[in-house]
């Protein structure tokens, strides 16, 4: 989910320069997360479901941090929190809208369509395990390397989460499963969002005025 992918290490460039393969393979990651992004955020509006909504917005944060990851290499340290604070206000605006969407869709007994949600996930799932095998390689190298790898990951948690929703609003008829996986990942893509921008400011002080 978005909180795992979204902490400092993430963002933090390599001290080592990588190379042209783990170059390619984040540009390769880049294109299917945001792939994913703008299908899952038609799917999430036109099955009606706020839990795919919320898991684009993590598409959205994956493809944010290898396009930042690309973006700021050898950059100095202040275009990195620039960069870096961006994206978290981005993630920011994205959770606050799908806590919104969760909201209308309760007050006016929206039910989403549980066949596209299932079908939506399982797509998004298939997307993050191609790109957790494609980072296989770079597991155990340093922290950047090993945080990315794990995004994707762990990033499978909400697509099983979404799956386990649409499963829920096919058992029950209702809409609370889709529901209740939204505000989680919601509240996770805020708690994320809150975390980069807090290490952005910091490091946009810690850097002298004359740079």
């Amino acid at each position: 989910m978005s909180n795992s992918c979204s902490s400092h290490d993430c963002t933090t460039v390599p001290a080592a320069r990588p190379s042209p393969r783990y170059r390619r393979v984040l540009w390769a990651a880049l294109l299917i997360n945001a792939a994913m992004f703008g299908i899952e955020i038609s799917a999430g509006l036109q099955a009606r479901s706020v839990s795919l909504l919320a898991d684009s917005v993590d598409f959205f944060g994956d493809a944010a941090n290898y396009g930042i990851s690309l973006m700021v290499l050898g950059m100095t340290l202040t275009w990195r929190a620039r960069a870096a604070l961006l994206k978290g206000l981005t993630m920011g605006a994205f959770g606050l809208f799908v806590l919104g969407r969760a909201a209308w869709s309760a007050a006016t007994g929206t039910v989403p369509e549980p066949m596209t949600m299932g079908a939506i996930g399982a797509l998004a799932l298939l997307a993050n395990v191609s790109v957790a095998a494609m980072l296989y390689a770079w597991r155990e190298g340093d922290a950047n390397m090993r945080s990315v790898w794990l995004c994707s990951r762990n990033d499978a948690i909400g697509n099983l989460a979404v799956m386990a929703a649409a499963l829920g609003v096919f058992g029950t008829g209702r809409s609370w499963p889709d529901l209740a996986v939204s505000v989680v990942m919601g509240v996770l893509a805020l708690t994320a969002a809150r975390s980069v921008i807090h290490q952005a400011v910091a490091e946009l002080r810690s850097v002298p005025t004359t740079v």
